[in-house]
């Protein structure tokens, strides 16, 4: 530990940086972060912003962990009853925390993993069914830690990633059926079981039992619908324009809106389009739009406009821009799916993009913990100290023993997000793929849309200047907020989980 002496008496471990690092802890502690901040990737002024567009799923309605039990429910008895596999399935149930967004799962290993943004897979998070894998045997398997980028796709026989919030149950019945299969010695082909599991989930979807489901029960799978109401006046209020893209039908986007917001949501949007098929929305020219009635009937006419008070499915966004000239940084568009929500829109339109990221809310409360706080001034202390007493030979006794407690330490971080994947942003130090994705897709984030309520519409967002690492790192952002007397703090500099 820390206080030792190394057996030769020649360095001590207890480093004269060391009340340094402790006098750190109560200023860290009070420079907590705010859940309701939204975070900015890239500079955006909502000055700036004359249309707002939002995704209807996670996005305008939030649902309870009820709905993943439900999608993973109906999906197991999917594969039970339509694909033929064994009864002993019902034994297993949806396991809420089990899994976090933006794992990968390898197909043909039938392995789920956490992958940082460099493709290099983060060891003790790698799952065969319900139980992990050892290193040594995921190094032997890959040939170290290196995913390479061609195998970073979600074709069979790739790495695919689970990016949005729908797939939690999706992962979890893969692990669910894997664990059934090795605990029962079953010979089996996983890719066939990892495109039998995303039938059965997609069949919840299309075949609209899980929409059936929800209407049936809106107050069991739906919440947040004050704090959406609240915002969507606002945007009404000050004259902003509102649209509508969605991969949901009209009866249960109006049914889910009218619980949320009430009868007359439709007048708070300019434009509603539904089933949507996003991504291909935003780069397939072929599909037309076609206005649907209340009732869901389709009429046939051409679409030479798109009017406020009426419906519209399918179509594509390069038809969408030239019939409304809404283009350019003057949109913003809300969303969870980072690919299928935000990605085309950075990368190929223009539009300025904003993520909304339920799991914040949990991580950055964690973050606030004294226990979290502690580990991370320990943690970033002696890795500092590894850093600069490895060059001296005389010391090497005392580092080995600092970067086996630096590894305990770093294990314990993960756990205090996720016990077996750790937090949804970090692999240790490095950023997760899907933390990297967010950065690059997302000009802004949030958990939720609630936090515009924080801000008023001529407030510009600033990316915190965070030093390259060839910078200095005293950069006058690095002030903590007491010194500057700021409400909070936006952001805080975390380099592990």
């Amino acid at each position: 530990m820390l206080s030792m002496q190394c057996k030769n008496g020649c360095v001590p471990l207890l480093h004269p940086l060391f009340p340094s690092i402790l006098a750190l802890i109560p200023v860290i502690s009070k420079n907590s972060v705010n859940p309701n901040t939204i975070f900015a990737n890239n500079e955006m002024s909502l000055h700036d912003i004359e249309i707002y567009g939002f995704d209807y799923d996670y996005t305008l309605a939030f649902y309870s962990r009820h709905l993943h039990t439900l999608i993973f429910n109906i999906a197991r008895d999917i594969l039970i009853q339509e694909h033929r596999y064994p009864e002993g399935l019902r034994e297993y149930e949806y396991i809420p925390n089990f899994v976090v967004r933006g794992l990968h799962y390898d197909v043909q290993k039938a392995l789920l993993m956490k992958i940082d943004a460099f493709h290099y897979i983060q060891l003790g998070t790698v799952y065969r069914g319900l139980h992990p894998v050892p290193d040594k045997e995921v190094i032997a398997m890959y040939d170290g830690c290196h995913v390479p980028l061609e195998n970073m796709s979600d074709f069979y026989g790739k790495v695919g990633p689970f990016m949005d919030i729908f797939s939690l149950p999706e992962m979890n019945l893969l692990c669910c059926v894997n664990d059934y299969f090795m605990k029962h010695n079953i010979d089996y082909e996983p890719v066939h079981l990892y495109k039998d599991v995303k039938a059965a989930i997609g069949d919840v979807h299309v075949k609209g039992i899980m929409y059936r489901a929800v209407e049936a029960d809106m107050e069991n799978y739906i919440s947040y619908g004050e704090q959406t109401h609240a915002v969507l006046k606002k945007l009404y209020e000050d004259g902003k324009k509102m649209f509508l893209i969605t991969n949901s039908p009209f009866d249960f986007v109006d049914r889910g809106m009218n619980y949320i917001v009430g009868k007359d949501w439709r007048d708070l949007f300019d434009i509603v389009i539904v089933q949507a098929d996003k991504p291909g929305f935003f780069n397939d020219r072929r599909k037309p739009f076609r206005r649907v009635t209340d009732k869901g009937v389709l009429h046939w006419d051409r679409i030479h406009k798109l009017e406020k008070g009426k419906i519209y499915k399918q179509g594509n966004l390069y038809e969408f821009l030239r019939l409304t000239g809404w283009r350019g940084s003057k949109v913003l568009y809300f969303g969870d799916h980072i690919y299928s929500d935000l990605a085309d829109l950075t990368l190929k339109h223009g539009w300025r993009t904003g993520a909304i990221i339920p799991e914040l809310r949990k991580e950055i409360k964690i973050m606030n913990t004294e226990q979290y706080v502690h580990l991370m001034t320990w943690l970033q202390g002696l890795t500092g100290l590894i850093e600069h007493m490895q060059v001296y030979p005389a010391s090497q006794a005392v580092v080995q023993e600092w970067i086996k407690e630096r590894e305990a330490m770093r294990s314990q971080t993960k756990d205090i997000f996720n016990s077996q994947f750790g937090s949804l942003f970090r692999t240790y130090h490095n950023p997760t793929y899907f933390s990297r994705r967010l950065s690059r897709f997302a000009d802004i984030y949030m958990a939720s849309l609630s936090c515009l309520l924080n801000y008023d519409f001529q407030h510009t967002f600033f990316p915190r200047r965070t030093p390259l690492q060839h910078e200095s790192p005293f950069w006058p952002e690095q002030t903590s907020a007491g010194a500057l007397k700021m409400p909070f703090i936006p952001h805080r500099t975390t380099t592990e989980e």
